[in-house]
Order: structure tokens, then C-alpha cells, then sequence
């Protein structure tokens, strides 16, 4: 088992640690402002690695989505649930997407890049699939190709990115064209933001 494979427990384990932090910064309201600004109210949206739906899907909420949230550890979904009952909540893993509907909207936020790259190859046929016609994609990377490692209450995280190159590669493989591209924002708290859009 890789370090990637670990990730998910990793979460699962230290998910009321991970809530308290991440609830307290919100440095991706400009981000989340553009992705939503594409989209009428009542638009659904797929929130891919949702953690604790805060403070990410509560303001697409707040705006008048419909949520759809997806991550893997049970402990984060009950949190949604309790906090935010109007989403749809389900714990599942990306990479197995198979969810039979589309979306206006699709985000991954500081979840994707947890994937190994050919995990992350592997997922761009599946946000096309999941995506309507015109359907808006935002997803954080790594800047450059590399493995990166981290640490989260003391535990290795695994982080991977593939090339700028390779992801505009993707993302035209797979029917979305880029819309804007930001490597290490700071305004964002340094994240590497992708926003795209379904042709």
C-alpha cells in the first residue's frame, strides 16, 4: 500500500481535527465566487472530497445550489448531515465515481491532489461524464510535476501534481476548455487553482 492509499483513513482518523481547522479560514471565497457566478441559482453541483461542507459547500448552499457532497470518511458526511441537511451527502470514493446523473457544476477541492497521478489521469473521463453541457470544473493541483509530502496531526499526507502541460492535455481530451489558471494564488492562501468549462 503506497502513501496515497493512506490518506483516506488518515482523514477518517483525525476528521474532528481536520473540521476544527479548516472550518476557521475561507481564503477561497474569490475562487468559489467565479465558479458560482457561472451558474444560475438552483444549479446542481458535485462536491468532490466535501470534507465537513464548510466553509466550501455552505456558501455554494447559501448562493442557492444543490449540493451534491462526496467524500470518503463517514465521520465528515455525519457533519454535513448535522450541519447542513439540505446537500445531498454520500460517503464514497472518487476514483469509483459512477453517480448516473450530471452536473452543472464540479469541484475538487484540495482533495484531488491526494491522488496519485495516474489515479488523476484517470478521473478527467470521469468529470466529463459527470458534467452537463457548458458545466463549470475547478479543481486545485500541485504547481509543477512532483510528489509532495506533507504531515497532518503527525501523519504523512500524500500530495501529487502532474505537468500544467498534462493537465490542459486532460481537461481538451476530455471536452473542457480552460477558463483561468492561477499557480501558487496568493490571494488564495498559495493554492494552484484550475477553472474550466464543458464544451
Amino acid at each position: 500500500m503506497g502513501e496515497a492509499d493512506h490518506v483516506v483513513g488518515l482523514y477518517e482518523r483525525h476528521a474532528r481535527a481536520f473540521d476544527r481547522l479548516r472550518s476557521k479560514h475561507f481564503f477561497e471565497r474569490s475562487w468559489i465566487d467565479r465558479f458560482a457566478g457561472q451558474l444560475a441559482e438552483g444549479s446542481p453541483v458535485l462536491d468532490l472530497g466535501c470534507g465537513s461542507g464548510e466553509p466550501l459547500a455552505a456558501c455554494l448552499l447559501e448562493r442557492g445550489m444543490k449540493v451534491t457532497g462526496i467524500d470518503s470518511s463517514p465521520t465528515l458526511i455525519d457533519l454535513c448531515r448535522e450541519r447542513l441537511p439540505q446537500g445531498d451527502w454520500q460517503v464514497a470514493d472518487m476514483r469509483e465515481l459512477s453517480l448516473a446523473r450530471t452536473f452543472d457544476g464540479i469541484m475538487a477541492w484540495h482533495s484531488f491532489f491526494h491522488l496519485t497521478p495516474d489515479a488523476q489521469r484517470a478521473m478527467f473521463p470521469l468529470f466529463a461524464a459527470h458534467a452537463a453541457r457548458r458545466a463549470m470544473l475547478m479543481f486545485t493541483s500541485g504547481p509543477s510535476e512532483g510528489v509532495a509530502m506533507g504531515t497532518f496531526e503527525g501523519e504523512p499526507l500524500y500530495h501529487a501534481s502532474l505537468s500544467p502541460e498534462e493537465y490542459r492535455q486532460l481537461l481538451g481530451e476530455n471536452g473542457f476548455e480552460v477558463i483561468a489558471h492561477v499557480a501558487e494564488d496568493p490571494q488564495c492562501g498559495g493554492a494552484t487553482v484550475w477553472l474550466a468549462r464543458k464544451v
